[in-house]
C-alpha cells in the first residue's frame, strides 16, 4: 500500500503541503453527509433539507427516509492525513439534475468515494459510469446499515461490473477510522492509476 498509514507523513516538516480534492457521491440517503462529517477536522458545510413522503423508500441507518435530511447542493469537509497531505471532501447531491454539477466537480479531483447502500446497489450505477467515463479513480465503500444483509466485497464488485483494481471496502460512515481507511484507499488507487497512465504514455 502506498499510503499504508498516514503516520509516515507526521513530522515531515520538509514536505511541501499538498491539498487534494476527493468527491463523495452515492444514492439518496446513503450517508454522504455522515461520512464527510465523521472525519472532517473543521465544522463541515452542509446543505440539506428534510425528506418528505417521497423519501420513505430510502431508509437510512435506524429509521425511515421521511423526516431525514438529504444533501441538496454540496457538503464540504477537510481531513489532514499526516503533516503534508490534506483532502478536501466534497459531497455531491444524489438528486436528478446533478450530472452537470458532477461534471464541474470532477475537474481537478484526485478521485472519488462511491458510497453504496447494499440493499440498493442500483442507486450507484450512474456514479460508477460517470467516473469511469471521466477516468476518475474511485473506491466503492459499502456502508453498514442496521439490519442489512452482509455483502462480501467481491460480490459487490461483480454486481457493479467493476475492474479488479477498483477498491471495494466495507465502511461505517459514522466511524472516523472506517472512513479514513476508505480515503486512504482512494489516494493509493489514484496514485497507482496515475503511475500506470505515465507508463502507458512513455511506452
Amino acid at each position: 500500500m502506498v499510503f499504508g498509514d498516514s503516520d509516515r507523513y507526521r513530522g515531515d516538516t520538509a514536505a511541501e503541503p499538498v491539498t487534494l480534492k476527493v468527491l463523495v457521491v452515492g444514492g439518496l440517503g446513503v450517508g454522504k453527509t455522515t461520512l464527510v462529517g465523521s472525519v472532517s477536522e473543521i465544522g463541515p458545510l452542509r446543505t440539506e433539507e428534510l425528506l418528505g413522503e417521497t423519501g420513505r423508500p430510502f431508509d437510512a441507518p435506524g429509521g425511515t427516509g421521511a423526516g431525514r435530511a438529504a444533501t441538496v447542493a454540496m457538503d464540504f469537509g477537510r481531513i489532514t492525513l499526516g503533516g503534508s497531505l490534506t483532502l478536501c471532501l466534497l459531497g455531491a447531491p444524489s438528486r436528478g439534475g446533478s450530472r452537470r454539477l458532477w461534471d464541474e466537480l470532477v475537474e481537478g479531483a484526485l478521485g472519488a468515494v462511491v458510497l453504496v447502500d447494499p440493499r440498493r446497489l442500483e442507486d450507484c450505477f450512474g456514479a460508477v459510469d460517470h467516473f469511469e467515463r471521466h477516468a476518475v479513480p474511485f473506491a466503492v465503500a459499502v456502508n453498514r446499515f442496521d439490519g442489512a444483509d452482509h455483502h462480501p466485497p467481491e460480490a459487490v464488485r461483480a454486481a457493479l461490473g467493476l475492474d479488479a483494481e477498483v477498491p471495494v471496502l466495507p465502511c461505517d460512515a459514522r466511524e472516523r477510522d472506517s472512513v479514513r481507511r476508505v480515503l486512504l484507499s482512494v489516494v493509493e488507487h489514484a496514485m497507482l492509476a496515475g503511475a500506470a497512465r505515465r507508463r502507458d504514455a512513455v511506452g
